[in-house]
């Protein structure tokens, strides 16, 4: 799996925007970080919680790993390498909710919702 790959996976999904983060290649859903590129170690950050990235890395350890930086962080890195294109598109989805559900609920109820409710 090729970044340019996980590019079109990542621009395909409703909402996203390329940027950067710390300088690297990244994805935003609204603003909020969901994906990012380490190509010095050809490893895709992925957001995901701690639970998941618990099961993720006993499953699979070649290919889903943390450095002690992100210890403390609802991240994952994905070795590239080892990814097949469905999968991957299953991961940045998974992180793209994610990222999608924590800048909603940092917005206030009114922002949080175009939906309105009958008076």
């Amino acid at each position: 799996m090729t970044f340019e790959s996980v590019r079109q996976i990542a621009l395909s999904l409703v909402n996203v925007t390329e940027g950067t983060s710390y300088g690297t290649p990244a994805f935003f859903v609204k603003r909020a970080l969901f994906a990012r590129w380490r190509p010095e170690i050809d490893s895709l950050v992925l957001r995901v919680d701690f639970e998941r990235r618990a099961a993720m890395m006993e499953e699979d350890p070649e290919t889903y790993y943390i450095t002690d930086h992100y210890l403390n962080y609802e991240w994952v890195l994905v070795r590239l390498a080892r990814m097949a294109p469905d999968a991957m598109a299953d991961l940045l989805r998974m992180a793209w909710k994610a990222a999608a559900g924590a800048r909603k609920a940092t917005m206030s109820p009114q922002r949080a919702s175009t939906n309105k409710s009958p008076s």
